[in-house]
This record gives structure tokens, C-alpha cells and sequence, in this order.
């Protein structure tokens, strides 16, 4: 049965069209982005009967739709703000491809054939009942032909493990707002649990693990089950999270359709994050060997020679002084505090989340400061430890790291027996153009993660690209860049993803690791005290009674190892020399990273196009 909207709020969806240019290949793409416009401005009945504040309201409850970015969704207006959000984008974007593809084409069925519909995590996916609807409501298909023609057009590209990430919609919230996409929804599900039960006969448990409909307390639609029954490809972003979503996150799925689950691990241009963010170095690596890696980053590996080379080391350093101080003259201007460069650089930037730990790492900047409080004449090199990153806004614990970092700043940075030794600033409204900043200037990586809770990370592979050392866990594409670099130009510690997980199910008591190492209970001791937080000791209490009596991202289990590593990355910058070898074996490695082979792997694998090259006379195909 074919339906149609009635009594439906009207949006009109502006494109706006962004040129994109190659790099030096005479090609411009586009990217189109949507905003929400009402279509009405004024509401004249509203208007004379006195309500003026309702004669606008529509147009501004309209555009409201694409002015917040990320809503806070701890609350129902929040949550429905975002799914209208999601759906006007999905639904824009699946409505204008039809309108580009019947300029060319009148049968459906090539759709896939002209079509890709990449699925970038779980926000876009009401674009796949949004396609069945047109394909079923207003082409009038029948139901086969619309959803071969959808699962051959679209595909899925996970990004995160973490439950809480992997969305899901109250079904009474769909019902009200998109009834017609719940009914396609609920089609979609009644189809797929028949196949389930005709594979897998008398396994429930199975069929309420995999049913796009969570069926405990209130129903909520599986937006990620629902990515992956309609796409034919589901790939993680590092080869480690796509393993674990194969054994682990939809290990169910995996066993339906093994076909269906590849790896493409991300990737990052060198365009953007060394030629254009550090010329200084680029010119270096050109003047040495060519500049042919600005377009195939595996060039890179003619550097490896170079690292024996003192009179090359000596200048690849000269220019990571001069990067330092770049951003130490930002610092001094944003935040008045007066960092070295002759420091070593210790970076963390990134989105503010309990599982990227940066908690694990303030408190090992505390048992830093307790050391050298502690042994005044210890040789230690300086080190300024930098923190950059946002944190959305219904996440308290996350803004309460935040606050902890510049209250521990606020000591350590007014110490004057240690503020020569020791200096930490929290850089705001981190941007790309801050991380353009940082990334050269670093000395020091932090891809510090809960081993198994990273789906890759690309700030890890920016850093190393720019010469900096890793220290990090067998987390994500920490791995790769492992095996790329070599064992022995990273700082890894602490748990793998089987070891963590081991650890929870003997049953974790994160108090044994506080009783048994004194440098921990010492930090935590000097958190919970109100150390960093005078007027308000109870201030951070909420973080102190998380790690002691849950701790599930295992910061407690891995802060013994964290504090061995950072030992030994204070021995190797006592060796300016071996640092900087090490530093540009790091860069050397960095050519698997890029995004030209992360698109490549997608276009020949999941899309199934080649690449075209354009000449001023027209197009061919390779």
C-alpha cells in the first residue's frame, strides 16, 4: 500500500554549493550543504488576531532546524530538534540526487549504477526509508525492486564502538514525526527477521539481538542495525575496530553476511597537514626528496636514509624550534602563559571524552609536579603539556576533565619550584586553524585511548606526519602506525583490547590499583582534597569516586605503565640526536596514511568507480 503526507509541516531545503579544487589537476568538485528555510515568512492570521509572537514562530521553529549544530539531546526538545535536523539533511540530499539523476536517466534501476550513497556512521540513516519512500510512494515501485535498488546504493562506514554513539530513536518520537519512515521501517524489520529465522531456526536470543527494534523498556529503532540490513558493505575505519565489530559489536550480522564487512582504515591529506599547515618542513622534504609526495605519500620513505644524516637531523629540528615558538607566541597571546620552545612539547588535542582519557593524562602531569616537588635537583627535561579539544554540551564529566586541566594548571604554571620544569595549558575553541599550530610544533603525541574504544583516530597519524613521537596504547590505527614506523619509534604501554576486556570480566576493583601504588593514591588523594580547586573542595569528587568505584575505561589499570613510558620518552629527549632520528623516521613512515588511498580502497572496493582524468578538452577514463 503506497501513502502520501497530509498536514505536514513544509521546509524548504537551500543548497549551498562549495567549490572544492584538486590539487594541481585542473578539477573542481562541489560540496553541497543545506539550509532549513520556512515557506513562509509571515503568518497574517496570526498576526490580526494579536499573537505576533506566533505570526513568526513557524518560520523561526523552521530555521532552527540548521542553525544549532549538535543540539544537547539530554532532553526530549533536544532530541527531537536532532532528528529533525538528521532527517531535513538525509532527506534533502536523497531528494535532490533523484533530481540530478532524472536530468540523465529514466530507469531506476541504474540508480546503483550512477549512485553512491556512503553512510557516514549512523546520522545519515533515515536517507534509507527516505529512499524507500520515494522509491515505493511516489515512483511506484513495487517493494523488491525499491530495496535491491537501496541496498545496492547505499553502504556503511562505522565509526565508533561505544554504545552510547551508536544511535537509536525513541519509536513513540518516530511515530510522531515520521510516521510513513517508521511503517518502511518496521517493513524493513519483518522481512529481515524472517530471513534471520529461516538461517538460524529457533535461536530468539538471535533474533532479539539483531531486530532493528530494541524491544527492552521503551522501543527505540537500532539506527546502526538498520545501516547495516540495508547496505551491502560495512567497513570500520583501522584495521583493529574493524576485527572488533566482526567478532564483537555485530558479530551477529557478521555471521549473516560475512561478505558484506571490509576494513578501510582512515586517512588524512598531506596537502592540508604538512605542505600547507608546515611550509617550513615541506620545503625540507622537497629540497631532499622531490616533491613527488604530495601526491603519493610514500614518497616519504626516501627520508628514512636521511634520519643518519646529523647535518639533515640538525635542520629537521631547527624547524620544529622555530615551529614551537610559533605556538609559544600564540600561547603567551591566547592564555598569558609564557611556555619555552626549548621545552619538549607534550600534545593532546581531540574531542573531550572519558575514553580518550585525557584525565589519565593530567593526573600523570600531577605525579610529574609531585616528583619534582619532591627531588628539586631531578633531571628531568622540561616539558610543557598542551590540551585542546571540545566537549559536547549535556557532558558533564568530560567538562568537568576540562576543568581539572586548568586547575591544575593554575598551580603548576604559578610554582616557582617548578614552572621552569613544568607548564600545562589548556588551548580553547580548538579549530582546524589552531590545529594547524599545534600539529608542527609537537614533540610528543598523546593517543592515550582505552585499548578497544578507538575506532582509529586521524589526529595520531597528523602528528607523526609532522615529526612528532607517539605515545600511545594498542588502540585504533595506533597499530598501523606502529607497524609502519617501527616498535622502536613509539611509546606503547598498557593493555591491548583483549587484555582490557580480560580485566573486566575477572571483575575490575579499581581500589586494589589505589592501595597498591602510592603515586596514585597521592594524585587522587590531592584531587579529591580541592588541591585544584580552591573554594570548592568537593569540586572534582565526581571524577575521584567514578575511577575508584567504576572506573570502566581502565585508567587506574593502566597509570603504572602510562608513568613507565613517559620515563622513558623524558630518557630519549635527553638525547636530542636519537629524537630527532626518530622524529623523522616517523615522518618516513607516514605514506599508508594518507586519504588518497583511504578513497582509493573505497572507490575500488565499495563503489566500484574509476578514476576519470580531466584535460581542458574534455574527459577520459584511465
Amino acid at each position: 500500500m503506497r501513502h502520501s503526507w497530509v498536514d505536514c509541516d513544509e521546509v524548504m531545503a537551500l543548497a549551498y554549493d562549495f567549490p572544492i579544487p584538486g590539487y594541481r589537476n585542473d578539477t573542481v568538485n562541489t560540496m553541497r550543504l543545506w539550509s532549513a528555510k520556512s515557506s513562509r515568512d509571515f503568518d497574517l492570521r496570526f498576526f490580526n488576531e494579536g499573537n505576533y509572537i506566533g505570526s513568526v514562530e513557524s518560520k523561526m521553529k523552521t530555521e532552527n532546524i540548521s542553525k544549532v549544530l549538535y543540539p544537547a539531546d539530554h532532553m526530549a526538545e533536544g532530541k527531537q530538534l536532532r532528528l529533525r535536523q538528521e532527517y531535513f539533511l538525509a532527506s534533502a540530499t536523497v531528494q535532490d540526487i533523484f533530481y540530478r539523476f532524472a536530468k540523465k536517466h529514466d530507469d531506476l534501476s541504474q540508480l546503483p549504477d550512477k549512485v553512491a550513497i556512503q553512510l557516514n556512521d549512523t546520522h545519515p540513516v533515515l536517507a534509507i526509508p527516505e529512499l524507500m519512500r520515494i522509491l515505493v510512494d511516489e515512483k511506484r515501485l513495487n517493494w523488491e525492486d525499491a530495496w535491491r535498488i537501496t541496498t545496492q546504493t547505499f553502504a556503511y562506514t562505522n565509526h565508533t564502538i561505544l554504545q552510547e554513539a551508536l544511535e537509536t530513536w525513541p519509536v513513540p518520537m518516530l511515530q510522531r514525526l515520521l510516521p510513513r519512515h517508521l511503517q518502511l521501517i518496521f517493513e524493513i524489520n519483518a522481512r529481515f527477521m524472517a530471513e534471520v529465522a529461516a538461517r538460524f531456526p529457533d535461536d530468539a536470543a538471535r533474533l532479539q539481538r539483531m531486530s532493528l527494534i530494541d524491544e527492552f523498556g521503551e522501543k527505540r529503532v537500532r539506527m546502526a542495525h538498520l545501516a547495516i540490513v540495508a547496505s551491502h558493505s560495512v567497513n570500520g575505519v583501522s584495521a583493529l575496530h574493524s576485527d572488533i565489530l566482526k567478532t564483537d559489536l555485530f558479530k551477529d550480522f557478521y555471521e549473516l553476511w560475512p561478505e558484506r564487512f571490509n576494513n578501510k582504515t582512515n586517512g588524512i591529506t598531506q596537502r592540508r597537514w604538512l605542505k600547507h599547515c608546515n611550509p617550513w618542513l615541506s620545503d625540507l622534504i622537497s629540497e631532499a626528496i622531490g616533491d613527488g609526495w604530495t601526491r603519493n605519500l610514500d614518497e616519504l620513505r626516501k627520508l628514512t636514509p636521511l634520519a643518519e644524516d646529523s647535518a639533515f637531523r640538525t635542520r629537521w629540528m631547527e624547524i620544529k624550534r622555530r615551529n614551537k615558538q610559533r605556538l609559544a607566541e600564540h600561547i603567551y597571546k591566547r592564555n598569558c602563559i609564557q611556555v619555552s620552545p626549548d621545552s619538549m612539547f607534550d600534545c593532546q588535542t581531540k574531542r573531550i571524552h572519558e575514553y580518550k582519557r585525557q584525565l589519565l593524562n593530567i593526573m600523570q602531569v600531577i605525579a610529574q609536579y609531585n616528583r619534582l616537588k619532591e627531588y628539586p635537583g631531578l633531571g628531568l627535561p622540561p616539558r610543557t603539556v598542551l590540551f585542546s579539544g571540545k566537549a559536547a554540551p549535556s557532558y558533564a564529566s568530560a567538562k568537568l576533565i576540562i576543568k581539572l586541566i586548568n586547575g591544575v594548571a593554575n598551580v603548576v604554571n604559578n610554582d616557582p619550584a617548578t614552572n621552569q620544569q613544568l607548564k600545562v595549558a589548556f588551548l580553547a575553541n580548538y579549530s582546524v586553524s589552531l590545529a594547524e599550530l599545534i600539529f608542527p610544533a609537537a614533540d610528543l603525541s598523546e593517543q592515550i585511548s582505552t585499548a578497544g574504544t578507538e575506532a582509529s583516530g586521524t589526529g595520531n597519524m597528523k602528528y607523526a606526519l609532522n615529526g612528532a613521537l607517539t605515545i600511545g596504547t594498542l588502540d585504533g590505527a595506533n597499530i598501523e602506525i606502529m607497524e609502519e614506523v617501527g616498535r622502536d619509534n613509539i611509546f606503547i604501554f598498557g593493555l591491548d583490547a583483549a587484555g582490557a576486556a580480560k580485566v573486566r570480566s575477572e571483575g575490575y576493583r579499581p581500589q586494589d590499583y589505589y592501595y597498591r601504588l602510592p603515586q596514585l593514591k597521592q594524585v587522587l588523594d590531592q584531587i579529591s582534597s580541592g588541591m585544584f580547586s580552591p573554594g570548592d573542595q568537593g569540586l572534582f569528587h565526581p571524577l575521584v569516586d567514578q575511577l575508584l568505584n567504576s572506573d570502566y575505561y581502565l585508567l587506574l589499570a593502566d597509570f603504572d605503565a602510562y608513568l613507565d613510558a613517559q620515563a622513558e620518552v623524558d630518557r630519549l629527549y635527553m638525547n636530542p640526536d636519537q629524537w630527532a632520528r626518530k622524529s623523522i623516521l616517523n615522518t618516513a613512515g607516514m605514506g599508508k596514511f594518507s586519504s588518497d588511498r583511504t578513497i582509493a580502497e573505497y572507490a575500488d572496493d565499495i563503489w566500484g568507480i574509476e578514476p576519470q582524468q580531466i584535460t581542458r578538452q574534455g574527459v577520459y577514463h584511465w
